[in-house]
């Protein structure tokens, strides 16, 4: 595996600056492929095709986590739940062993405890994230992710159309209505409305 500097310069120039966020996402998603005994996805293409990766935030740690692992929404190997917590689920999709990784919010009082010399509480926090031990940044829990086959990175899976609006669906995200195969938009779930 790459050094901690290594991710993080990556990490920056992927998404544009280095803050708190980035390091708490290197160092989680570091420490999720070392529990699953993964080395490196992003230069072994054995260990990047045996990776899913769930993360449950929108926020500057999720592009650290696909820096680390590879994962990708485009190759369907990075799923968002978007749950609001600072958290990551690492999958082994040929074990099927899974790893849940959270940021512990006391993290947060033992950065301004580990350097009150600092008044910028990002510094405080980005500093204090490299040199904090696992135990005091992060939670871990062994979890069990069931995952169907049309979410593996790589499925080929039949098109639906939906009857409604005539756009494709695919990997099984259609809804029966009224004896109707409808998209989630057309369904109700649309996150969108149409202008008149």
């Amino acid at each position: 595996m790459r050094t901690l500097s290594d991710y993080l310069r990556d990490a920056e120039q992927a998404h544009g600056h280095l803050c708190a966020g980035q390091v708490l996402g290197v160092r989680m998603a570091m420490l999720g492929l070392q529990k699953l005994g993964i080395d490196d996805p992003q230069s072994n293409k054995e260990d990047r095709k045996r990776l899913v990766t769930f993360v449950e935030i929108d926020r500057c740690a999720t592009d650290a986590v696909a820096v680390v692992t590879g994962c990708r929404l485009g190759k369907r190997a990075l799923k968002f739940r978007d749950f609001g917590k600072m958290a990551a689920t690492f999958v082994d999709v040929q074990t099927g062993r899974a790893i849940r990784i959270a940021a512990k919010e006391s993290s947060k009082a033992l950065a301004r405890q580990m350097h009150p010399e600092l008044e910028n509480k990002n510094q405080q926090q980005m500093l204090a994230y490299r040199e904090m031990a696992d135990d005091d940044l992060f939670t871990t829990q062994w979890v069990k992710v069931e995952l169907p086959p049309e979410e593996f990175p790589g499925y080929k899976g039949e098109r639906i159309v939906c009857d409604l609006c005539g756009e494709g669906i695919n990997f099984h995200r259609e809804v029966c209505h009224d004896g109707k195969t409808l998209c989630r938009s057309c369904a109700g779930e649309r996150y969108y409305e149409l202008e008149s």
